[in-house]
Parts: structure tokens; sequence; C-alpha cells
């Protein structure tokens, strides 16, 4: 068939729009490739509908299997009756039915009829021939509108046939290219050796880092452009290949949260709404809003793809392909903790924090020492770095959901991170806000009736002269802090609170007493009665151990030093009981207790020395100096540090300095009760004990307190002892290492003088000579006289 498309002409292309134009191209191309993908169809269709009539196919005449037949007739030949003696009926009956093919290829050993093998076949060429014929016909040619050429005579419209795929012939060659695939595929691997494999994998290897690392360089070389190729980078994520899937993945995982770092901005991300999309805005704006757009999408993959491979971790589950083994899976699990942990400390500020910490919080309570171990220090940085208190919220809330979910079966440690946050003050009463005086700028109504015009002009721009001094203070963001500080704080008094009334048993209740004993002046004073209670009701049960106890004191002492100083309790039951187990004290190398101790000393008498009787301080005093004599060097610096606050705090110490008795009474020591042991009527004899010790410092201490420790003069001590408190003094000189603390003194021998030097040396050599001369006279003639000597070391 001819093509009688008409020509368009070139006015009419003119008339014609371009956007026109290229759908009317489109078209034309999408109509073409759905009539050809119609036409394979048809073409597959009708090569299996002759596929299955020629294996369907009726066996001829001719062709039937003459060698049966043979031998049927051979067996019924015996039993089959002569010709002539046959009717002629029934010789004509079996004349028709040898016309037959069915007659003869039939099985007549079977019960189904003759037709329905027929009725079969029948179907099959009646459903090929129902199939519409189409005649081949050449595509519609296309054509290509070029450029008019212009003559006298007007201008002539150029165009060109557009050349059409010839799909049949690409069929073709793709099936010989799947062929060939195939044959390819069924020859054998080469079998490689051990050292063929580790080559050919430090090379794959080799060839995934330069990717990796040209990856990586690109997108922090210019990430507003290359921000595409973190998708490329992130894919690698699912490395195939059994032999290097591990290592690329780790490594994958490393890379990526290294570029996060770097390319996040400082600032969160928020999702625009439907008005901010619908305006345009200039193209750096736009191209702004695409990277930010890319980048969140991409870190959120990031961090699912890391969620995942902790989940399968967790839940032992390998993947549809075995790619990587159940041993492999924890390598590539702690990897993605490490970064998750990097993420939360390093990106506090930016989207999906919170996601981040509901991983890492659970992660803390792990089986697993190491991953465990990974997420404490992660939260404990993270602690320490976060001056406003919006991560630490979050992280406390989490903490608590946990431990009251796990119902207090968690780690000690989980509770034990709270003593790191960075909480010094809070809103201590909700009215405080009243109570201080607010600068109230007046209203409208108050100015017009109290002012005159040019009043209220200054009094205008004197207010807004404040109002940028509080913006310049930055009052609001203190005032958030505080709020964040009370919110967290609250969580955690709450979460304190449960374990001491559901779980005294619990092995939290040390962190707990710890936490408390850190923040109890924080506390509300409403709950300073009940809780003090509940400290005292625990020590006497006697179900805690020593340092237990020691943090339950530590935290009532905090409460009453504090905020509780207008209360009108008398803790003499917690003296009495530090009094009573001051000897249970470890003297070894653990005596860590002995700093807690130090501490609650300093809040028992130094912070509450008017409400402490001086029999009480006499009867501390002789005891930690007994104490003194029986623990580590350090230690004993420690207590008497403590000794020398004591004496200088309240001022008739020095009556143990004195060997007269002042009263009636025998010191009793053994008593456990500090008001009635009568210390006044002992001394402070094991000063001059300690005055003798090994340890340097401690022999300083004992001289500066037998004298009554002074302040200044000859019996003073140094600045370096004097202004440090017994707390660090304790750890100054501790002896952790198993080094002398200080470190002793190497001794130098003393130089002597020239002439001594000359002297000696000449004297050595004159006995040296003696000597080897006597030895040579003895061994040359008096060979048995040696022996003797040798046996009888007479000569040394």
């Amino acid at each position: 068939r001819k093509n009688t498309k008409r020509v368009p002409s070139f006015r009419k292309l003119l008339r014609t729009s371009k956007i026109k134009l290229d759908n009317k191209l489109k078209n034309k191309q999408y109509k073409q490739q759905s009539a050809a993908k119609k036409y394979r169809k048809e073409q597959k269709k009708l090569r299996e509908a002759v596929r299955d009539a020629i294996s369907r196919k009726p066996f001829p005449l001719e062709e039937c299997k003459k060698r049966q037949v043979a031998e049927k007739w051979e067996e019924e030949e015996e039993d089959a009756l002569p010709l002539d003696m046959m009717d002629e009926d029934d010789l004509k009956l079996m004349e028709d039915l040898a016309q037959k093919a069915s007659f003869l290829t039939r099985d007549l050993s079977s019960d189904e009829p003759v037709h329905v093998k027929k009725r079969k076949h029948e179907n099959v060429i009646d459903k090929y021939e129902k199939v519409p014929r189409r005649m081949q016909t050449e595509p519609e040619k296309e054509l290509i509108h070029l450029l008019p050429i212009k003559d006298k005579g007007g201008i002539i419209p150029q165009t060109m046939e557009k050349p059409v795929l010839n799909v049949a012939q690409d069929e073709e060659e793709d099936t010989e290219e799947m062929e060939e695939a195939e044959d390819f595929n069924e020859e054998p691997l080469p079998v490689l050796t051990p050292e063929e494999m580790a080559a050919q994998r430090r090379q794959k290897l080799q060839e995934r880092k330069v990717h990796i690392a040209a990856l990586a360089s690109a997108i922090l070389s210019e990430p507003d452009n290359n921000i595409k190729k973190l998708k490329e980078l992130r894919a690698m994520l699912m490395e195939q290949d059994p032999n290097v899937a591990v290592i690329v993945r780790k490594l994958v995982m490393v890379s990526l949260m290294e570029i996060f770092k770097d390319i996040v901005p400082s600032y969160k991300i928020r999702p625009l709404t439907e008005a901010e999309k619908a305006t345009k805005v200039k193209k750096e704006t736009q191209k702004l809003r695409e990277f930010e757009e890319g980048l969140v999408s991409q870190y959120k993959f990031y961090l699912e793809n890391l969620e995942q491979t902790i989940k399968d971790w967790k839940q032992r589950k390998l993947k549809k392909s075995n790619v990587i083994s159940l041993k492999a899976y924890k390598g590539l699990a702690e990897i993605a903790v490490k970064c998750l942990c990097e993420l939360l400390v390093a990106l506090p500020h930016f989207n999906f924090h919170n996601n981040i910490i509901v991983l890492i919080v659970p992660l803390m309570n792990d089986a697993s020492k190491m991953i465990s171990e990974l997420c404490f220090e992660a939260v404990k940085k993270l602690f320490k770095q976060d001056k406003l208190g919006y991560a630490s919220l979050g992280v406390v809330k989490v903490i608590s959901g946990l431990v009251r979910g796990r119902n207090y079966d968690v780690r000690p440690e989980v509770l034990k991170v709270f003593l790191h946050l960075r909480i010094k003050e809070v809103e201590l009463q909700k009215d405080a806000e009243d109570i201080a005086p607010k600068k109230k700028f007046m209203t409208y109504k108050e100015k017009r009736k109290n002012l005159s015009r040019m009043q209220r002009k200054w009094k205008k721009a004197e207010e807004k002269l404040e109002r940028e001094l509080l913006e310049a203070e930055a009052s609001e963001s203190k005032e958030k802090k505080l709020k964040l500080h009370t919110e967290t704080l609250n969580i955690v008094f709450v979460t304190y609170f449960r374990i001491l009334k559901k779980a005294q048993k619990s092995p939290l209740l040390p962190a707990v007493l710890e936490g408390l004993a850190k923040f109890a002046h924080l506390i509300n004073v409403e709950f300073f009665d009940d809780l003090l209670i509940v400290l005292h009701s625990l020590i006497a049960s006697g179900g805690l151990s020593y340092r237990e106890s020691l943090h339950c004191i530590l935290s009532a002492f905090h409460i009453l030093s504090g905020q509780g100083d207008v209360l009108n309790i008398d803790p003499m039951k917690f003296y009495t009981h530090l009094y009573k187990t001051l000897f249970s004290l470890h003297a070894g190398r653990t005596n860590d207790d002995i700093g807690i101790v130090l501490q609650c000393l300093d809040a028992m008498f130094a912070k509450r020395r008017k409400q402490v009787s001086q029999q009480r301080a006499l009867a501390f005093l002789k005891r930690l100096s007994m104490l003194a004599l029986h623990v580590l060097p350090n230690s004993s610096v420690g207590i008497l540090a403590t000794n020398r606050v004591l004496m200088q705090t309240f001022p008739k110490m020095d009556l143990l300095l004195d060997n007269e008795s002042q009263g009636s009474g025998v010191y009793l020591p053994e008593l456990d009760e500090p008001e009635h042991c009568n210390a006044q009527n002992t001394a402070l004899w094991e000063l001059h004990l300690l005055q003798r010790h090994y340890h340097p410092t401690v022999q300083k201490f004992a001289a500066h307190l037998i004298v009554g420790a002074p302040t200044e003069g000859s019996g003073a001590l140094s600045l370096d002892l004097s202004q440090r408190p017994a707390t660090e003094l304790f750890e100054a000189y501790s002896t952790r290492g198993m080094t002398f603390n200080p470190p002793v003194a190497s001794v130098t021998p003393r130089r002597k003088d020239t002439f001594s030097q000359t002297t000696d040396s000449f004297i050595d050599e004159e006995l040296n000579k003696q000597l080897q001369q006597h030895i040579s006279e003895t061994v040359v003639h008096k060979p048995l006289d040696f022996a003797k000597h040798l046996k009888g070391s007479s000569l040394s």
C-alpha cells in the first residue's frame, strides 16, 4: 500500500506549537510500540499453537505400528476362521473397517470410546483456527520534518523517512544472545587454588574500596550537586558477593556515617508545607530545598538499614540469600551500633535523633558486653555535652519507660547513667515566678490615663530598649533550660521513688541510693519527711550492703544540708549508724568506700556545724584517729585531713591533746553511742604513732595535728595540702597503680674530689698486680696448695 498521508504545509507547521508536535510524535511512537508488542504476542501464540498441533497429530495409516498388528495376527491366527469359511456380509464389514485408521491404531484393551481423542484433537485445531489472521503489512512510515528551502518559486518543505527498527530481527538477535549466554553458563567454572582465590578476593576488595572512596570524595567535595551519589553508596550496603560482602558492608556503614557527620547542616530540616511548595522561589533556594530533601530521605534510609541489621542479629535471622553467615552478622551489628552511637553524640540537633535514642537505650541492657558499653559511653558523652537539655530529656524518658516496662529487671548501669546528667539548678517551687519581682510593662490604657503625650513617647522608647536588653541577656533560653532540667529531674525522681517503693530488694537499689545522694538537694521539700523515713527503714532492716548504707546516710544529709535546714529534724540515728560502722571499712586495696565516708563526714560536720554537739565531734575525732592506724596511706591522709577540719571547726577539740582528763567517767571505745562514750576523757595518742609512719604526707599531717592544727606559723601545712579537700587528697595519694605515691627519690652517690679519686685508682691497680702475681706463683710452684686455697675459699 502506498502511503497516502498528506505532508503538512509550512504555514500549518508554523501555526502548530512545538509542544503539540512533540505530543503527536510521542503518540505515534507509543502506537508503533504497542502495535509491535501486540504483533510479537500474536506470533508467540501462533508458534505455541503450531507446536501443540504437531505434537498431537494423529497417526496416518502408512505409519501405524506394523509390528504390533503382525504380532496380534500371529497370536490370533490359530483361533481365527479362514476367509472361505466366513460369510460375505462379515467379510465386507471387515473390509470397510480396515479403511479407517482408528480401527487399526486404537487400543482395544481400553474402554474409552473411539471419538474421545478425536474430539480433543479437534478442539486444539478449532482453537488454532479461531485465532484471527492478520496480513503482515508494512509499518506506516513516519516523516521527519527538516528545515525548508526557499527559492524563486517559494518555500519548499523538506522531509525524510524515519528508520523503523525491525522487531523480528531484534527478537532473533536477543534469542541468539540468550542462547550464547546459556552456552557460556553451561561451561564449567575453572577450579581455583587457595592462593588464586585469595588474590581474586583482594582484587575485588580493592576495587570496592576505590569505588567507595571515589563516591565519598565526590559527595564531600560538592554535596549539593552529588547528593544522588549517596543513594549509589547506600546501595552497596546490599553487597551480594559472599567473598567480600561483610567487609564491604562495614566499610560502607562507616563511610556513610562520616559523610553525614560532615555534610549535615547545623539545624533541623523541617518538611515543606503545601503553600511553600506551591510558591515560586529562586534557583538557589530551590536547589537548597532539593538538597535538604534528598539529604533527609537518604539519612532516614541509612538509619533504617542500620536498624534492620541490628534486628536481624537480635532475632537470629538470616536474609533469603545466604551471603552472610550468622556469626558475621554479629560483627555487622556491632559496627551498626557504633555508627548509631557516633550519630547520637555528633548530631543531637538533626532529624530522627529521638529515633536513634529509642534504638540505643534498650541496647544498654544488652547481653553483649561490648555493645552495652558502647551505648553507655555514648549516652554519657551526650549528657556531658548537652548544654540546653533537649537530648537529655529524651534519653531520660526512654530509660524511665524501659525500667518500668521491664518490671525493674534491668542492669544497674542503666540507672547509673543518670549520675552524668548536667543538672545543677532547677525550678524548686512552682510559684517562684509569682514570688520573684517581675518587670511589667504598662498597658496602653494605663499610659493614656497616667502619662502625658510626651511621657508616653519616652516610655515607649524605654520599653523597647529594655526588651532588646532582655533578648541580649538570653533570659528566655535560661528559662527554657530551667524548665527542661526540672522536667528531666522529675522523671529521674519518679523512677527512683518507684524502685524504693516497689523493688527494695532489687539490684537497682545501690544505683538509686547513689543517685539520690547526688540530686537530693534538688528534691522538693514536700517529700523530705517521707524520704528520710524510707532511708532510715532501709538502714534498720539490715538487708543493705555497707556501701548501700553509706549512700543512704549521704542522701539523708544532702537533703538536710540544702533546703532541709528549715526542717526541725534530728538525724541522730544516721550519726549513730555511721559511728558504729566506721570499723567495718576495708583496710586493704579495695578501700573505695572511704571516699563515700569522707563525703558523709563533710556533710555531717562541716555543713551542719551549728547542729552538732561537742561530745559528738570529740567521739568521731577519736574514732577516726584510731581508724587512721589501720588503713592504707591515702585513706590515712584523707582521714587526718578530716580531723584537721574538725579541730579547726570546733574550738574545744584540743582537749584530746592534753593528758589530764576533763570531767567524770572513763572513755568507752566499744560503746556505739557517740554522745555517751566519754570521749573527752581520752587523748589522741595515735598521732605519736602516725608521726613515725612510712608515708611522708601522713607524717606531716600527724605533726601538724599534734601542735593543734595551726593555720600559720612553723606547724602550719603547706598550701598544697591545706587548701585541698579530704576527698581530693584521698584520690591524689591513691596506690592503685601499685607504686608508691609520691614516688621515692633515688639516692645519688656523693661525688669525690680529684685527689681521692686518683689515690683510689692507684691503690686498686697495685692490689690487682699483687693478686695476679700471687696466683701465678701458686699455680706454678704449689698447685696442691692452690687447690686447697680454692676449696677453703681463702682467696676472696
